[in-house]
């Protein structure tokens, strides 16, 4: 049985297909979120690389900022939901996942189970966020995905006082002006987002193990500030941006076989009359 999930991010647009919930057969991701061709254009790829249409697809689940205009999708979940489920199954003990998105940040508690026990997130101010990392390296003139590589050349950390989006920019462009180096000031400004983050952490009640999902844990820089504020180490599954689209192919997954389960005791139950007449 093949299930889908797809998650609409503010800034990507990622899916995957598994084969009874056990083994990725397909995943691909578009850099471009909703609002744009990114979750149509996604989708197409998906199903070429699968090699199969939509009939083949026995249920897709739609997740994440954008989840509400995928109308492919049977059915919608929260990011929250999908974001756990997914790390579950790529990291099987973590009990603590850290999401760094495009929008917001978020910190989720697991259960033994891989059930989702608590959660809190930070949709409010753009600290803290993807976004905020892309503002930070258009005024610092640098790639972001060069942003990590960088700060780890970093031998003097700058501080970076504000927690204001706006603020930290215009703190930044000021460390500019004062000649300090561009690899310091990534280094603080990692510091920064760190600092905001373990935050939500430490208030939803983090337990080993930890693990950080979504684009920006691919950025070592902020893995490692992260790992210091925490003091503890985290891991970085290789398909970390892709955890919410897992969680959603795993819950499409659960979705028919409790139907089918159901119709087979129905099924059962049926027989059972036919048999006492």
């Amino acid at each position: 049985m093949l299930t889908m999930g797809v998650d609409i991010g503010s800034t990507a647009s990622k899916a995957v297909i598994m084969e009874d919930g056990k083994r990725i057969i397909a995943r691909q991701l578009v850099a471009v979120g909703t609002g744009t061709r990114g979750p149509s254009e996604v989708y197409k790829k998906i199903l070429e690389e699968a090699g199969v249409n939509r009939s083949g697809i026995a249920r897709i689940v739609a997740t994440g900022y954008g989840r509400l205009t995928f109308a492919q999708a049977d059915r919608e979940l929260s990011e929250v939901s999908c974001h756990g489920k997914g790390m579950r199954f790529l990291c099987p003990r973590v009990c603590t996942v850290i999401d760094i998105g495009g929008q917001d940040a978020k910190a989720l508690l697991l259960d033994d189970r891989g059930n989702l026990e608590n959660f809190i997130m930070n949709d409010k101010c753009a600290a803290g966020t993807g976004r905020f990392l892309e503002a930070m390296s258009r005024v610092l003139d640098v790639q972001v995905e060069d942003m990590g590589r960088l700060s780890e050349k970093s031998q003097n950390p700058v501080s970076i006082s504000s927690t204001c989006a706006v603020f930290a920019e215009s703190e930044v462009i000021s460390r500019l002006s004062s000649d300090e180096k561009v690899e310091d000031i990534l280094a603080g400004i990692h510091a920064s987002v760190a600092k905001k983050v373990s935050g939500l952490a430490a208030r939803v009640g983090y337990r080993p193990q930890v693990a950080m999902s979504g684009g920006v844990a691919k950025n070592k820089g902020i893995v490692r500030a992260m790992e210091q504020e925490l003091k503890c180490g985290i891991l970085v599954p290789e398909d970390c941006q892709m955890a919410g689209a897992i969680g959603a192919a795993l819950f499409a997954y659960q979705d028919m076989t409790r139907h089918e389960s159901a119709a087979d005791e129905r099924a059962i139950y049926r027989k059972g009359e036919k048999d006492d007449e």
